[in-house]
């Protein structure tokens, strides 16, 4: 058997070179982490050595070997290598075809068996993931990256602050959490810059509230028509279009009676434009809109076909932080053929991470009117502020 020593930044370099001089029936013997230190000992730098043999060569068959690169960031190599698994798993589920109206049915017919094993290629990728970040970045900075990644940041701006992070301390002689915390700030700050932040601008009349069942919608409708009563002294109105659930009526009711507002319930759309001349002389008129299974394409129509969307209206989305992220990203793009500026995050205070609330801001462009923070109107909202924003996502940590 022939064997030779391979070093790589992370496992999956190591097995490219391993394939391209041993070929594919190389077998690992052995594989550990080889730790160097630079800056005068004060930064530790991570590869990986891989022990590799095959019984049998054939010259003619051999490939020069490359040239391995050590200890250094690589994580457009390294996410290359995740995305060639990703690229399996989708050739295997979804292989090429002529373009087709079936966006609802992609995962519909998979077999048990291929549904585990897509699971368990999943999990793979982000077992590699963790261990080519330890692997790239110096023991210091492991415990703040883990940080980030408890908040649910997305891995892309892991990435991208780890890599700034990296930049900046490997000369240091301490990497404080602090100093990472105000860098950090920084990036998710020009990031999120030119996103429309802040609520209700009282320039448009019409306050279409939309989202998905379960979120909090009316609730926070009350709120907003609260603060828009007590705060700046408007008239409002309601209009409800949820006649799917007469508790939602009532509810509305309820918090009209106390604003002392008017009430009117739209079952079509002819109800909604009579509903909208009988509320003509108010100054702001807050829709709310039926709860449904907006990851169908048939609700988000029907809805457009019963409200206006024009420039009298300003329209929010609502969703729930204790929502799953890719819930969340099936939802906003059902709704990405409305005028939706700005989201609204609810039960902010029912999760210990908001990285989610940045992903999707980022991810769509959309800006932030208010998130709230528990069941009490008109209380528990608060309009949205960058500087705010990045607090609350350091909220949790105590160091």
């Amino acid at each position: 058997m022939k064997m030779k020593k391979y070093y790589a930044s992370s496992i999956p370099e190591a097995m490219k070179l391993v394939r391209a001089e041993l070929g594919e029936d190389a077998v690992i013997l052995n594989s550990k982490v080889v730790v160097t230190k630079k800056f005068f000992g004060l930064v530790k730098k991570k590869s990986f050595e891989v022990v590799a043999g095959i019984d049998k060569m054939d010259p003619s068959n051999m490939a020069p070997a490359p040239t391995a690169t050590l200890a250094t960031p690589q994580s457009s190599k390294e996410n290359a290598s995740l995305q060639e698994i990703t690229n399996a798993v989708q050739a295997k589920i979804h292989p090429v075809q002529p373009k087709q109206d079936t966006t609802l049915q992609e995962e519909k017919g998979i077999p048990e068996e291929l549904r585990k094993e897509i699971a368990d290629l999943k999990s793979l990728m982000q077992s590699m993931h963790k261990k080519t970040t330890q692997a790239q970045y110096p023991d210091e900075l492991l415990p703040f990256i883990e940080y980030l990644r408890q908040q649910e940041l997305n891995e892309e701006l892991i990435t991208m602050i780890g890599d700034e992070l990296f930049m900046h301390f490997k000369e240091a002689a301490e990497i404080n959490f602090s100093q990472c915390k105000l860098i950090t700030k920084n990036l998710l700050r020009k990031k999120l810059e030119g996103l429309p932040i802040g609520g209700l601008t009282y320039e448009r009349k019409y306050i279409n509230v939309l989202g998905p069942t379960g979120v909090g919608k009316t609730t926070t409708i009350a709120k907003m028509a609260a603060r828009a009563v007590l705060e700046k002294k408007k008239k409002i109105g309601f209009i409800t279009t949820d006649t799917y659930r007469i508790a939602a009526i009532e509810q509305l009711k309820t918090y009209a009676g106390l604003l002392q507002a008017p009430v009117e319930i739209a079952y079509n759309a002819t109800d909604f434009e009579q509903a909208i001349q009988r509320l003509s002389h108010l100054d702001l008129v807050f829709i709310d809109t039926a709860g449904r299974n907006y990851k169908e394409v048939k609700y988000v129509d029907d809805l457009q076909r019963l409200i206006k969307f024009d420039d009298q209206a300003e329209s929010f989305l609502v969703l729930a932080m204790t929502a799953k992220e890719k819930d969340m990203t099936d939802i906003i793009d059902q709704f990405k053929q409305l005028p939706i500026e700005k989201i609204i995050f609810t039960k902010i205070d029912e999760t210990n991470s908001i990285g989610t609330m940045i992903n999707l801001m980022i991810k769509y462009n959309k800006g932030l009117a208010y998130y709230t923070n528990g069941q009490e109107v008109p209380e528990d909202i608060e309009e949205a502020e960058i500087e705010e924003v990045l607090n609350l996502f350091f909220q949790g940590e105590e160091k």
